[in-house]
């Protein structure tokens, strides 16, 4: 697995503090991205968190994910939960070690009461003893949130560094990519009571079993477990990786899920527990054994040079949004709406895009990942590349293309919907299912360039 290891450097733990006003939650920040530039240690916000019991509950939750492994748990993972403050609220983001589990919270304007919330992406120190703190907050107490040091701090602070060098796996960084594209496919699939998700989600399996694939379907006001994907399901894969959101159960309003149309096999879904002004989404990839880094929906907007100087167009225009208006950015660039999708495609690989399936929308932020690493890294588009640039496709007429790999010859295919499909052993497995093989990706590029390789040849 390809790393490079990313150094965190915080002024000082994250902690509970005993304040004058009551307890004080201080978050430490390290290496943020904000609308001025880099900065070591920036500050989103400042103020009283209302409902201070559900928000404790929930951010142990989104560190749990970040410090488990639901595949091969006996190794550890270390991620420190990401940060993002989007002008009217707080996203709290963190991944599985395994890359299966992605969490989510979002604190919303109305449990925030103190300064404006600021516009950037960082990372914030999670410890032991400030997740015992957390344990310990209660819903009377009245509790001020501080996400990041302020500038008499940063100035008179002359006290050590607490840094951290933590592995940041490419797979992490696709699987962030990954994610969003998922997450777009997803609709609004069942939505129960307090009361409804309290008993389904304590019915689950904590333990045992692991790798189970279940699928559920809406029945009056719960779910009903289904040993098929019939129509109005939903796809429940490994069930016992949704253990995190036990810790808000007591403070849920509702639960919601989300997820694709059923299909024939297992499928990525959305769980989602409304909170007094959050919301904490866990998202699972279709297996326990298979993370969201190799899904490979990604791949498309990667292949095609558009997406990439599009990318740099679209780029320009985001400013840390709460909501990308597809629309409002492709009249500012100048590009088709299907255009502008790719490009956010193609940004999210960089970590700059997520999708938050609630509102139905893109939000952006700034993960500490160079630009072009997942394409560099990629197995499927680097193969891609060098048949290529071997020359082993050939395009032939009625929308067909023969791709030579050594003595053996694929047929790629186009149908009348513009799909692609291949005679390959990946594509006879996952049916494009997992995104498109080698081959399909190299009759891409070939294509894409087919216009101007004929004008040069005039």
């Amino acid at each position: 697995m390809s790393q490079a290891a990313h150094a965190y450097a915080y002024l000082r733990p994250s902690a509970v503090l005993d304040g004058a006003d009551g307890p004080r939650l201080a978050l430490e920040t390290s290496g943020g991205a904000t609308p001025l530039g880099a900065v070591a240690n920036p500050r989103f916000f400042a103020g009283f968190l209302a409902d201070p019991a559900p928000a404790a509950a929930a951010l142990l939750a989104v560190a749990d994910v970040a410090a488990a492994r639901y595949y091969q748990a006996q190794l550890r993972a270390s991620l420190d939960p990401v940060v993002t403050a989007n002008g009217d609220r707080l996203r709290f983001e963190s991944f599985s070690g395994c890359c299966g589990v992605y969490a989510r919270l979002d604190v919303l304007r109305a449990v925030l009461d103190g300064d404006e919330i600021g516009h950037g992406t960082t990372n914030v120190d999670v410890n032991n003893p400030l997740r015992e703190a957390l344990t310990r907050i209660g819903p009377a107490d009245p509790l001020h949130l501080a996400v990041g040091p302020d500038a008499l701090e940063v100035t008179t602070f002359d006290g050590p560094v607490v840094e951290k060098k933590v592995p940041l796996p490419d797979r992490w960084l696709r699987g962030f990519a990954e994610t969003q594209v998922t997450a777009a496919g997803f609709d609004l699939r069942a939505e129960l009571s307090a009361a409804e998700a309290v008993r389904f989600l304590r019915s689950l399996p904590r333990g045992g079993g692991r790798g189970t694939v279940r699928w559920v379907v809406p029945a009056g006001r719960t779910l009903r477990p289904t040993t098929r994907p019939v129509p109005g399901a939903v796809c429940l894969p490994g069930p016992e990786r949704l253990a995190a959101l036990q810790r808000v159960l007591r403070h849920a309003l509702a639960l919601r899920v989300y997820g694709p149309v059923a299909g024939d096999g297992p499928a990525a879904s959305a769980w989602e527990v409304a909170l007094p002004g959050m919301r904490l989404t866990l998202t699972l990839s279709p297996d326990a054994s298979r993370g969201f880094s190799g899904e490979g929906g990604v791949l498309g907007a990667l292949a095609t040079g558009t997406a990439e100087q599009d990318a740099e167009l679209v780029a320009v225009l985001l400013a840390w949004e709460p909501r990308i208006d597809v629309a409002e950015l492709a009249e500012q660039s100048g590009l088709t709406p299907v255009r502008v999708r790719a490009a956010l495609t193609r940004l999210g690989t960089a970590g700059q895009i997520g999708y938050d399936t609630a509102e139905a929308a893109y939000f952006h932020r700034q993960l500490p990942y160079a630009s072009g690493r997942a394409e560099a890294h990629n197995p499927r588009l680097r193969a891609a590349r060098a048949l290529v640039t071997a020359g082993a496709v050939r395009l032939e007429e009625g929308g067909l293309a023969t791709v030579t790999v050594d003595d053996h010859r694929q047929r790629v295919r186009t149908d009348a919907a513009g799909a692609l499909s291949c005679t390959c052993l990946w594509w006879a497995k996952y049916r494009g299912g997992r995104g498109p093989c080698k081959h399909v990706l190299a009759v891409g590029m070939v294509r894409e360039n087919a216009p101007a390789v004929a004008e040069a040849a005039r």
